[in-house]
């Protein structure tokens, strides 16, 4: 490397930019898996054109231009990743049944620690979360791929315009008409969960919150998890397509169908910038209790107004560092916890 970016650690220099690079491809792919596998592809690529970077754009620039290059060339057969309400129409409990769909349908879950940087300006630190926030996730899916890069890279990243259209190889001029038509789509379709209100760091009403909400889940108490369902709560639970609305619906999910997740044990994780929880549920066969789901939860107005379920714990678990078993005692979940 020349230009006065020479340095020891060629590895070292790269890994640096790991935390932030996947959050980047993770907010144009909506998919963890595939963003770890774009940042590493790009780390690879630029690992081998070391010696070629010649400084005339910042490491980090380049950086950003392989990885780009990477994730339109992933997005080029036009997957689009989704959330059930994106799919189908909510499904009234009389009629729910459990239909999966392929993983590579699903907008994924991701752990706040993989994706986001540490700034030192807390209010930077809270934009960024909102950006991995499901709903705007989702509504990311909408756009095209460069428009999802123009966004991303001008609104959530705070490059200039021409910082952007060096990077994409274009002009200034179609940069920000890029970005009039991203705001426009995302004006024109308010995703569901988009009037979340989390604080960062919570503030103690939500903190009370979500302690009565592990009251109420662990202790399957339907009539105080009610009380803190928003009317128009939405539960999600992914790779089912099924979706509900509504309070009544849900907890008569919960005591029917569901009914196996009674007496389960949540585990906190920050998941997409939100309150989140890993639940393990009773194993009747050898005690204790096993993975069940990863779940996000997304708060308005003193209430919950949606509940997000992953399912496929064989890949969730372990992107969380969750252990796959927790034992009968209280004490030994808060250490399994601790361990993840």
């Amino acid at each position: 490397m020349t230009n006065g970016t020479a340095t020891t650690d060629p590895d070292a220099t790269l890994e640096q930019y790991r935390v932030e690079l996947t959050g980047y491809c993770y907010r144009m792919l909506g998919s963890s898996f595939e963003a770890e596998d774009a940042v590493q592809d790009t780390m690879i690529r630029a690992w081998r054109s070391l010696d070629k970077f010649e400084g005339r754009s910042s490491l980090r620039s380049w950086l950003y231009r392989i990885a780009t290059n990477v994730c339109l060339d992933m997005l080029s057969a036009g997957n689009k990743r989704a959330r059930p309400m994106d799919l189908t129409e909510s499904t009234p409990l009389a009629q729910a049944a459990l239909s999966p769909r392929p993983d590579h349908t699903w907008l994924e879950p991701m752990p706040d620690d993989r994706v986001l940087p540490t700034p030192a300006d807390p209010a930077e630190a809270a934009v960024a979360k909102e950006s991995v926030r499901l709903a705007f996730m989702a509504a990311l899916q909408k756009l095209p791929a460069k428009q999802r890069a123009v966004l991303i890279l001008r609104e959530v990243l705070a490059w200039k315009a021409s910082e952007v259209a060096e990077l994409l190889g274009t002009s200034v001029a179609s940069v920000n008409s890029a970005l009039q038509r991203a705001r426009a789509t995302l004006a024109e379709r308010r995703e569901p969960g988009a009037d979340a209100a989390v604080s960062d760091p919570l503030d103690e009403d939500q903190k009370k919150l979500l302690d009565r909400y592990v009251a109420a889940f662990e202790g399957y108490d339907m009539s105080a998890l009610t009380a803190l369902l928003h009317e128009d709560a939405v539960m999600t639970m992914p790779p089912f397509d099924l979706w509900l609305t509504g309070a009544g619906d849900i907890t008569g999910f919960m005591t029917t169908l569901g009914a196996a997740c009674a007496h389960s044990r949540l585990v906190p994780v920050e998941v997409n910038g939100l309150p989140g929880f890993a639940q393990y549920k009773p194993d009747p066969e050898n005690g204790g209790y096993t993975p069940w789901a990863v779940q996000a939860l997304e708060i308005s107005d003193g209430r919950i107004t949606g509940f997000h379920c992953f399912l496929d714990t064989q890949r969730w678990f372990p992107l969380f560092g969750l252990p796959l078993r927790l034992e009968a005692e209280t004490d030994e979940v808060e250490q399994g916890a601790q361990r993840g």
